[in-house]
């Protein structure tokens, strides 16, 4: 034990595509352990897929940031949304149930079925298209990576602006396991509760498997002041399976299952500076706090996702042959205050259903050379509808809710061929050249209380992407890169809307620059500066009347900026690291944005806004924030006959808006998580303590701005617990 590193929240910040093999963290594989012991005295490698290919990390022209499994535990990052506290220029955001991530400002804000994120997901190589489905828990994770910039290419669909890619280990055919209960309390004593289990091992010479299981809980911790009481509880159920098949040693079959069940009133919001269309009528409740609700009835968000995979992989030699195979089905049911009030104006009930297919083969060179190259075909369908009341008044609330009853069905279909190769033309020198063409259908109808309104119309979009890249390697230790990319989103139609008409395409293009660099042993830098001319962006936000949404087409915006990235192990047992982004993001020409203007009633009290269209070119794009970045430290020491570990994070960010406007905003804040924990020279199992949102900050995950008033959702309070952890 004396002697040994200890990174319970290690992060590695740097310019790379998917990392293939496990990090230096992951003591669970003979490569960690070689790894580890390197980074005895250094930082070491990390073994990524650059462009989908085996490379170092330090040496991969594109901007990246991977957090371990281990670093994930350890700064509480429990879904992919919680990745905002580790990963610099990210924003997990969400609007009810809707996942809405954000990277150097390009992210969607969409939350119809068939609306895919512009920052794609996936899971084992699997692309994750709805956003609602994306709360994914990491359970056994190897690692989590968010790449920066567009992935028009290799990944291609709808990467606009960037990319999470989730790996979990393949089964072991070495017998092992470990499972963890973690019990916390937060604000009004709120229970929260944390037990997983994971195990994998043989069932024959050929065959492996593993079982990952997850029931995560907390008590309501948003005080119901209409019925007394808690809201905000959350209880989820993850259930997990990886089945591997492997005949000889150049080919194997892996085979995913997933079953993932939630129930929640999570979506609990609350009028901001009491701005509610309900404070017109008497016997209207405010909140005055965060963590308060005043709602007609008690919200539910409940969600079910049952997804698998299939994976091959055979060596051919010279060659390696790919294929992932993917299947999706999802059902969402949501019941929201539409006027965040007790005063019964508006209510937005609706069940989300969508399934979807995809199917992807690619084959890649195999061998060392100069000439590196990848070829494949992708293709993608999905279906899907929701029936959505839109029930609401202005009037008289003391009459039944009227509102159109719409019924859309949306379908999609897409095929794509992709190819990238990268050539050293003089020792250090290599230029990539990538594409990727795309063809996707999209189909509509609609009804009104049973009246059809549109009947299948459909649109096609059609579009090449490409990528030219150099990188030169100045030093055995220092790479330099440039980089111009475009990517795409395709159009899409509004499930709320009554008419056929998709919005347009949005584009991007993208110039990037980076330094990467390990000038010492001990020290890691990386830089990365960019330009963005994005087109045609597709912006939503709510509608004039009643609880529903409108999309719309920006006519372009810029962006630039940077980030800094460092790793700093200055003595044996402490680990330093430090990140800073730099986002400049305006509206450049956005003549009829949706606006809302606070009302003032007679009382001189915030009742709804009025919403017009104006002009917001100039403004800051929303969830942009100007400056954001972490720090942490990884800090180990020999006790007795066990070890100590203490690590740290602290996020910051400046100013966040989210609207057109600028009106309504996340004032500049921090979040701080702590941890220590003491395992025994055996390490047979481990104890911690550990709190999170260290000062009790009041942070909103997201404003929305409408007609019936302004309001948000905060993120969790402080919550302070204890981890039991045991392997075998």
């Amino acid at each position: 034990m004396k002697g040994r590193k200890a990174y319970s929240i290690a992060l590695f910040t740097a310019t790379a595509l998917t990392p293939h093999l496990a990090l230096a963290q992951n003591a669970d594989t003979p490569e960690a352990q070689e790894t580890k012991a390197e980074d005895q005295t250094g930082l070491g490698d990390i073994v990524v897929t650059a462009t989908r290919r085996e490379a170092k990390l330090q040496d991969v022209p594109v901007a990246v940031t991977a957090v371990t499994g281990d670093a994930l535990a350890s700064a509480d990052v429990s879904t992919v949304r919680s990745l905002t506290q580790v990963v610099p220029g990210f924003i997990g955001s969400r609007n009810m149930g809707v996942f809405q991530p954000v990277v150097r400002g390009v992210g969607s804000t969409g939350i119809s079925v068939g609306d895919e994120p512009n920052i794609a997901t996936y899971v084992d190589g699997v692309y994750q298209p709805e956003s609602a489905a994306n709360w994914i828990d990491l359970v056994e994770v190897e690692r989590v990576e968010v790449l920066r910039g567009p992935q028009g290419t290799t990944f291609g669909r709808n990467a606009t602006g960037g990319l999470i890619n989730v790996i979990t280990p393949d089964p072991s055919f070495d017998f092992r396991g470990k499972a963890s209960l973690r019990v916390g309390r937060m604000r009004r004593d709120a229970g929260d509760y944390d037990a997983r289990l994971y195990f994998t091992g043989p069932m024959g010479d050929k065959v492996a498997a593993d079982f990952a299981a997850l029931f995560r809980k907390n008590d309501g911790y948003i005080d119901d002041l209409v019925r007394g009481g808690t809201l905000g509880n959350q209880r989820v159920i993850d259930l997990r399976s990886k089945l591997l098949f492997k005949p000889s040693a150049n080919f194997k079959v892996v085979l995913t299952g997933e079953y993932f069940n939630q129930e929640s009133t999570t979506n609990s919001p609350q009028p901001l500076d009491g701005n509610t269309a309900g404070r017109n009528w008497p016997g209207v409740i405010i909140p005055t706090d965060a963590w308060q609700a005043s709602l007609t009835d008690v919200p539910l968000l409940n969600l079910t996702r049952w997804s698998f995979a299939l994976h091959t992989r055979l060596d051919l030699g010279s060659v390696l042959l790919e294929t992932t195979s993917g299947f999706l089905n999802l059902r969402w049911q949501q019941t929201t205050d539409g006027d965040a009030s007790n005063i019964k104006l508006s209510n937005f009930p609706a069940v989300f259903e969508s399934e979807s297919g995809s199917q992807e083969i690619k084959l890649s060179s195999a061998k060392p050379g100069p000439f590196q190259w990848l070829v494949g075909g992708y293709f993608y369908q999905f279906g899907g509808g929701a029936p959505v009341l839109q029930p609401w008044t202005t009037t008289n609330p003391a009459l039944p809710l009227t509102g159109p009853s719409l019924t859309p069905k949306l379908d999609g279909r897409s095929f794509a061929g992709f190819a990238e190769g990268t050539y050293e033309v003089q020792p250090d020198l290599f230029i990539t050249l990538g594409g990727r063409y795309t063809t996707e259908t999209r189909w509509f109808s609609q009804s009104n209380n049973g009246v059809l309104l549109v009947n299948h119309v459909s649109k096609t979009f059609n579009k090449f992407n490409y990528k030219v890249g150099v990188r030169y390697e100045v030093t055995e230790k220092t790479n330099v890169y440039a980089t111009y990319s475009t990517a795409f989103k395709s159009g899409v139609y509004n499930m709320a809307s009554t008419g056929g008409t998709p919005v347009n395409p949005e584009n991007i293009k993208a110039a990037e620059f980076g330094i990467k660099s390990d000038p010492l042993d001990w020290l890691r830098t990386n830089l990365a500066a960019y330009y963005y001319d994005y087109k045609g962006l597709q912006l939503q936000s709510k509608a004039p009347a009643g609880p529903g949404y409108i999309l719309q087409n920006a006519a372009n915006a810029e962006i630039y900026g940077g980030e800094f990235e460092t790793i700093i192990s200055p003595v044996r047992d402490l680990r330093l690291r430090a990140a800073v982004a730099y986002t400049h993001a305006r509206y450049k020409d956005f003549p009829n944005a949706q606006g809302f203007t606070p009302i003032v009633n007679g009382n001189g009290d915030f009742a709804g806004n009025v919403a017009a269209p104006f002009d917001a070119s100039g403004k800051v794009m929303t969830r942009a924030p100007e400056w954001s970045g972490n720090v942490g430290f990884d800090w180990g020491r020999d006790v007795g006959n066990g070890r100590v570990t203490l690590a740290g994070n602290l996020l910051w960010s400046s100013r966040v808006y989210y609207d057109f406007a600028n009106r309504f905003s996340q004032r500049p804040y921090t979040l701080s998580n702590l941890s220590v924990n003491w395992q025994p020279e055996s390490e047979a199992f481990k104890i911690g303590l550990w709190v999170t949102n260290l000062t009790n900050a009041k942070v909103l995950q997201t404003v929305r701005p409408g007609t019936l008033g302004t309001d948000g959702f905060y993120e969790q309070p402080r919550k302070i617990g204890v981890t039991i952890e045991t392997k075998f």
